[in-house]
């Protein structure tokens, strides 16, 4: 089941500020890395802005909306061959009414959170171990020229 995140929407809630630094956007990446390690799920994190490019690491993708990450969003719920299969993680009522009108589910942030739950630290990750690496979001996401 792919997950899409309200990038921006789940940093806002966290750091109480509607425009995320790229300080908190790589926070945000490297929490879902962590928890999606050993993990077998698809998540896809918006973020509003202008279009870049799409960044794929395994599981896990990264997508400046081009505008609004909620349009984004449902943009490719409709064009989801089964979007009943995708569940978009945000506290943004008016998202999630919206995406649940296009057919997808919806979780709120502390619910996609307890069902990722952090691994202890020694902790064997469920399933297959996988070791993720950030930093090729991180560098792209840093450069103010991929900001224009």
């Amino acid at each position: 089941m792919p997950y899409f995140l309200d990038g921006n929407n789940l940093i806002g809630l966290a750091r109480r500020t509607s425009r995320p630094a790229e300080e908190d956007r790589a926070a945000l990446l490297a929490e879902v890395s962590e928890r999606l390690r050993g993990r077998r799920a698809s998540v896809r994190i918006f973020f509003d802005g202008p279009a870049g490019k799409t960044l794929t690491l395994g599981g896990l993708s990264v997508k400046d909306a081009g505008g609004s990450a909620d349009e984004a969003i449902l943009r490719e719920v409709r064009a989801a061959r089964d979007p009943g299969e995708i569940s978009v993680v945000t506290a943004d009522r008016e998202l999630t009414r919206r995406a649940r009108a296009a057919g997808a589910k919806t979780l709120s942030p502390p619910e996609f959170w307890e069902r990722f739950r952090a691994v202890a630290a020694g902790a064997p990750a469920p399933g297959k171990p996988e070791r993720v690496d950030v930093s090729e979001w991180l560098d792209y996401f840093a450069d103010p020229r991929n900001r224009e």
